[in-house]
């Protein structure tokens, strides 16, 4: 395999470049605006120049992410999962642009990775890991994983990590923050300050394999024996590597998204709620990065929906009391009575409402009450035009909700969980599942069902 222009490898040392490109896609954007109002003063009509733009943009920033890595392609799988709140004439000349990062990046050299398994693992690694694929089979933000057999026959995944990746990630980061409000305009509808916020503040644990190794046992022995939930056991690790069971899988969610059947969508959909909801339940820890490519689908004997793979536990909230708050239980049920001053309370106590900020409480459940909506009916169909409409009401300073979104506060012990339940959405979105949201709360969601509860 021949070392290509900004592999993996070269991460480190090609900082100055790295930033000089991100900074170049505001700046390629105004550009392009400034190009299509000469387009249309040359009698162009405007949906045509503004899909023009819009595709030329998609298609320049999400090659850039891509092929970047580290946090510039970790940005762009985040950017990935919202895609369903983006306005249709946006999300449509973007959408292909999107998913290709869900799945897929360039890999780097076979001659690095055995570099970095020997490194790790010892130079008596062949030894372990009897056979390794030249080719990866899969490739991420700061790593990529390869199928093996280990020495007692089991089938296995090896992930590496990019030499520099963790450079890479913080500088990416950084450099995308202070880009932050000229990248905004390129996602209407979506405030991108808090998820890059987020992002930096969990780059470190992400970077530890080690500790990735510990959630992922911790899933792998909860979920054994699972009707529905597969999660591979671990096999080995290292600080950059980490060698767990190969889940044979056809397809992960975005083929499903792309492609699948109702019956399907609906299946995995579901499938995906119980897991998020079910893991705090089971661990007292919540998988934190759902993006359609940690979802793996294995088909049944008969070619139908069968259960459903989870991959990749390098974001992960710890919630050593109850798994999810009590109170986030409690809250979500109060939405549904529609009384503001319980709510205003309750948020004000959890500190999603600073003490000397005045909120009106009607305001606050018309706010609140179209996100609630979901568990107040026996099945919810997701959509994109549904998800759409609630980012739009809430990032349009014209619209009455905006006011009350500027006003709240996340707590630090939600940032995870709002980027999971966010994320969660955004992927059922993009299915159109239909699931039984609220008996699924009413089960797993502490604080849900019991009305003195909190």
């Amino acid at each position: 395999m021949e070392d290509v222009p900004d592999s993996p490898r070269d991460l480190p040392r090609k900082a100055a470049a790295r930033t000089a490109r991100l900074a170049a896609l505001p700046l390629g954007y105004a550009g392009r605006k400034t190009m299509g109002l000469g387009r249309r003063l040359g009698g162009a009509p405007a949906d045509t120049v503004l899909t023009d733009i819009q595709q030329r943009t998609a298609e320049q920033l999400f090659r850039t992410l891509g092929e970047l890595k580290g946090g510039a392609m970790k940005f762009g799988q985040a950017l990935s999962v919202l895609e369903a709140a983006l306005p249709e004439e946006v999300a449509a000349p973007y959408r292909e642009q999107l998913t290709k990062l869900q799945d897929s990046a360039p890999p780097m050299p076979t001659r690095t990775v055995r570099e970095i398994i020997a490194a790790d693992l010892g130079d008596d690694w062949r030894e372990r890991l009897v056979k390794l694929d030249g080719a990866p089979t899969a490739s991420a933000s700061i790593g990529q994983v390869h199928k093996g057999r280990w020495h007692d026959g089991r089938d296995v995944a090896v992930k590496v990590q990019y030499p520099g990746a963790g450079d890479a990630l913080r500088s990416d980061l950084r450099q995308i923050a202070r880009l932050g409000r000229t990248i905004g305009p390129l996602f209407p509808g979506i405030d991108v300050k808090p998820l890059i916020d987020e992002m930096q503040a969990r780059a470190e644990e992400e970077l530890d394999y080690t500790l990735e190794a510990q959630a992922q046992q911790a899933f792998a022995d909860a979920f054994a024996g699972d009707p529905d939930i597969v999660v591979p056991p671990v096999v080995a690790v290292g600080s950059t590597v980490l060698v767990t069971e190969w889940l044979d899988s056809p397809a992960s969610l975005a083929t499903v998204i792309a492609e699948g059947s109702e019956a399907e969508r609906d299946h995995y959909g579901e499938q995906l709620v119980r897991f998020l909801f079910s893991g705090p339940v089971r661990t007292k820890m919540l998988h934190a990065d759902p993006h359609p490519g940690n979802f793996r689908v294995l088909p049944d004997a008969d070619g139908g929906p069968g259960r459903l793979g989870v991959l990749d536990y390098g974001a992960v909230a710890r919630l050593p009391d109850h798994g999810l708050p009590r109170a986030m239980g409690k809250l979500i049920r109060l939405c549904a009575t529609g009384d503001g001053e319980q709510v205003l309370a309750g948020l004000r106590e959890e500190g999603f409402i600073k003490d000397r900020t005045k909120i009106d409480p009607q305001l606050l459940m018309d706010y609140l009450s179209p996100f609630a909506e979901p568990t107040q009916v026996e099945r919810f169909r997701f959509t994109r035009e549904w998800m759409r409409e609630q980012f739009q009401r809430i990032n349009n300073p014209r619209e009455p909700a905006y006011t009350i979104a500027v006003k709240l506060n996340l707590p630090p012990s939600y940032l995870l969980i709002h980027r999971t339940w966010l994320g969660g959405v955004g992927i059922l979105s993009q299915l159109g599942a239909e699931a039984p949201f609220k008996a699924i709360l009413t089960e797993l969601l502490p604080g849900f069902a019991d009305p003195e509860a909190g």
